[in-house]
C-alpha cells in the first residue's frame, strides 16, 4: 500500500442518527487507538508458570482524538452541544486506504487553548460507548 495524505483521516459525525455524517472541521491532527483489557486464568498448574489469558475474553474499547482549529459554525456547536449534554453519537474515522470505524461514541473531553499572537485552538477526545464495527474501502 502507498503512503496516504494525514488530511484524508477524517472523523465525522452523524447528527441525527440517519447517515447524514458531518466532517468535523480544522482539525489538524486525528488518532484512533484500539484496547483490549486480557482476562488472566494463570493457575498453579499452568505450563512452566507462563501466564495464560482467555481467548476472546476481556473489555475492548476504541478511542478517538483530534487537535485543530474551529472553522465551521456547524460542527463547532454541534461538537459543544453534544459534550455539554453528555450525549452518544454515531462517529465514523475514515483512514485512506483502510477503510472506516463507526460506532457510538461519547465525547469525553474538549480542551481548548490559545497563545496571544495566534489561534483559538481545541482537542478532542472520544471514547467508544459500545460495538464499534469495520468496514474495509
Amino acid at each position: 500500500m502507498a503512503a496516504q495524505s494525514g488530511k484524508d483521516m477524517l472523523v465525522k459525525l452523524d447528527r441525527t442518527g440517519s447517515g447524514d455524517y458531518l466532517t468535523v472541521a480544522g482539525l489538524r491532527t486525528r488518532s484512533l487507538a484500539f484496547n483490549a483489557a486480557p482476562v488472566d486464568v494463570t493457575d498453579a498448574e499452568s505450563a512452566g508458570r507462563w501466564r495464560e489469558l482467555l481467548e476472546g475474553g476481556g473489555v475492548r474499547r476504541a478511542a478517538i482524538s483530534g487537535s485543530g482549529v474551529f472553522k465551521d459554525q456547524a460542527s463547532d456547536e454541534e461538537v459543544r452541544a453534544l459534550f455539554f449534554a453528555g450525549t452518544i453519537r454515531t462517529w465514523q474515522l475514515l483512514l485512506p486506504g483502510f477503510g472506516t470505524v463507526s460506532g457510538p461514541f461519547q465525547i469525553v473531553a474538549l480542551e481548548f487553548s490559545a497563545d496571544h499572537a495566534g489561534e483559538v485552538t481545541f482537542e478532542l477526545a472520544l471514547e467508544s460507548a459500545g460495538a464499534v464495527g469495520f468496514a474495509a474501502l
